[in-house]
């Protein structure tokens, strides 16, 4: 993958970040971590409401409400802030159009690895390739934390398992009827894992 516009991004974020165009003359991406800001509260929201209502596991039950969705970002902005996750976010043109969560408070025995949840992007900016690009600036700020290995899982109905598996991810196992879909129907969970590189060096 191509360079993306990453000016604003941290650096242990730059490397391996996609481009989000699909041609000359696209707009690309700037992904940086996020920060509690009522706009930011507000779009993230958005995304999050939309994902659930289109039956997306998110652990949360449709209809999501806008105070229960902006309730859940702003505890893991302020988690975010404390150290214990990064939120990441895809911009592009102004509008936030993609979030990634990589959460690092894990339990004194695995300080080796962390895990990516709640990977959104918005309906309309699908196909740009926004996720893999979300995906792995959150690989790269994983690295550079010293964290080899990722696990995450997603949702047998519904989920994202060919998305992980085109980005390298290995399927550990399926728990069945693990919870429910956003609609009320029982689904089986999928587990996946990916072993990281070394970091580069800066």
């Amino acid at each position: 993958m191509g360079s993306a516009s990453v000016a604003d991004m941290p650096i242990s974020a730059r490397r391996g970040v996609g481009h989000a165009g699909r041609g000359d003359g696209m707009a690309q991406i700037t992904i940086m971590p996020l920060a509690a800001d009522d706009a930011v509260i507000a779009a993230l929201s958005a995304m999050l409401i939309e994902a659930v209502a289109e039956g997306a596991g998110m652990s949360f039950m449709h209809p999501l409400t806008p105070a229960a969705a902006a309730a859940f970002w702003a505890d893991s902005l302020a988690r975010a802030a404390r150290g214990e996750r990064v939120v990441l976010g895809a911009w592009l043109e102004g509008a936030l159009l993609g979030s990634v969560t990589l959460i690092l408070d894990l339990p004194e025995n695995q300080p080796h690895r962390a895990e990516i949840a709640k990977m959104v992007t918005r309906r309309a900016a699908r196909g740009r390739r926004i996720g893999s690009a979300l995906l792995a600036a959150a690989e790269a700020e994983a690295a550079s934390r010293g964290r080899r290995l990722i696990v995450l899982d997603t949702a047998a109905d519904g989920g994202a398992a060919m998305f992980y598996e085109r980005n390298g991810y290995t399927l550990a196992g399926t728990i069945p009827d693990f919870a429910l879909t956003p609609h009320g129907a029982l689904t089986a969970t999928l587990v996946y894992w990916k072993q990281l590189p070394p970091a580069a060096p800066p």
